[in-house]
């Protein structure tokens, strides 16, 4: 008897880790989803280099061949947006977080008119901050081969 007590003790404890460890990535990956969707925020919605630099880590990787590396490309890019798309919208239609990456599903217009494209966005991030990115970006067409939304 004193056997199964021992073995259920150390399943009761491996248990109680296991638990903590979960809830430790869940409150990883929410605090990484709200730094990400202000970021977003200030970068592509409000297009505020300044705010958006604040959630960058001090080294920024960046994975979409046409844009550099660093804050000072990062700073380009939103400083270019906002002098030839003022009238730019991004909607964040999903946000799925895990660990120390954060993904969202983006609906972005450079002008109100147009069908935009479907761009999904990969952060990671490191002490709190986004230090690497990659994109894919989709055209939204005309007209498609199905009756499904891209969003």
């Amino acid at each position: 008897m004193k056997v199964n007590s021992f073995w259920c003790n150390v399943i009761l404890l491996l248990c109680a880790v296991c638990m903590q460890s979960s809830h430790a990535q869940t409150n990883e990956a929410e605090a990484n989803k709200k730094t990400v969707l202000a970021f977003y925020d200030a970068a592509l919605v409000q297009l505020d280099a300044d705010k958006a630099l604040a959630y960058i880590g001090p080294q920024y990787i960046q994975h979409n061949p046409i844009a550099p590396d660093g804050v000072a490309g990062l700073r380009g890019l939103i400083n270019f947006l906002k002098s030839k798309y003022p009238e730019r919208q991004s909607a964040i239609k999903r946000v799925i977080a895990q660990g120390d990456l954060v993904v969202l599903h983006v609906h972005s217009k450079n002008t109100p008119d147009e069908r935009g494209n479907a761009i999904v966005d990969i952060f990671r991030l490191a002490n709190g901050k986004i230090v690497e990115h990659w994109d894919v970006i989709q055209s939204v067409p005309e007209k498609a081969a199905n009756n499904n939304s891209m969003f």
